[in-house]
């Protein structure tokens, strides 16, 4: 008799043990925080190479016009000199750049702009252009695992990054990437090697939208600082997107 009276009190503690666990799983769905199973670093980082790699195969080409801006010291509300520009992109050609308007500082254009242009078409040369890319195969990466940031109104995951060689148009610092797909949102770091047209560290950011399924650049900004010019910064703005994308074809 005394094994069998302890039946039902092991019975109302398996109950009540049930009970919690349907207690806390309610909770987890009214609050939209039912764990799944969060992908790993090297997920994260294939995702990234793929959301790359599938970029470059799909975008053929594409149009859009952009704004440069320089301002100097610490007037940082009137340009010194200012350009707009039509960038016209040929996968497997490179980049061509049509000078709209242009104004201010003929110094700054002539030994700030218009290197800045040429360096941006040498980037894009086929074969240079992968090495520009923010893939595992030009970086360190890790991923912040288990913690999402909302950058421009999308959820995306940090991931620290660190170039594997040293170049102007490589950076030491962060990216982000969109939680579902992986493509880039924002990077933001210094450059690991400083460019020609500066002498003091240069410090870079760079927003992406998604346009047509794919990322790209909508706002970028660059600081200098340097005993022999000052603060420097360069604002780009990036707008009226035209892709041909090969499923057009």
């Amino acid at each position: 008799m005394p094994r069998c009276a302890r039946i039902p009190s092991m019975k109302i503690h398996a109950q009540r043990g049930a009970a919690c666990t349907l207690f806390v799983f309610a909770l987890w769905r009214s609050s939209g925080q039912i764990p799944t199973q969060q992908p790993d670093a090297a997920a994260i980082i294939r995702g990234i190479d793929a959301g790359v790699q599938a970029r470059y195969e799909n975008v053929l080409g594409f149009t859009d016009i952009e704004h440069y801006a320089v301002f100097r010291g610490s007037d940082q509300t009137h340009p010194a000199a200012e350009m707009t520009v039509k960038d016209t992109y040929r996968k497997g050609v490179g980049k061509t750049y049509t000078i709209l308007s242009q104004s201010g500082s003929e110094a700054v254009i002539r030994f700030g702009l218009n290197p800045l242009l040429e360096n941006e078409k040498t980037i894009n040369q086929p074969v240079n252009l992968p090495k520009s890319w923010f893939t595992s195969a030009n970086y360190a990466m890790k991923p912040r695992l288990g913690h999402i940031d909302h950058v421009n109104g999308r959820e995306c995951v940090a991931v620290a990054v660190t170039a594997l060689r040293k170049a102007s148009n490589t950076i030491n610092g962060s990216i982000w990437v969109d939680a579902k797909d992986y493509t880039l949102a924002q990077i933001d770091g210094t450059a690991s090697k400083n460019p020609s047209i500066f002498s003091g560290t240069t410090h870079m950011m760079r927003q992406y939208e998604q346009i047509d399924g794919f990322p790209m650049a909508t706002h970028a900004r660059a600081e200098s600082n340097s005993m022999l010019f000052g603060r420097t910064v360069v604002t780009i703005d990036y707008s009226d997107y035209h892709l041909q994308l090969a499923s057009q074809k």
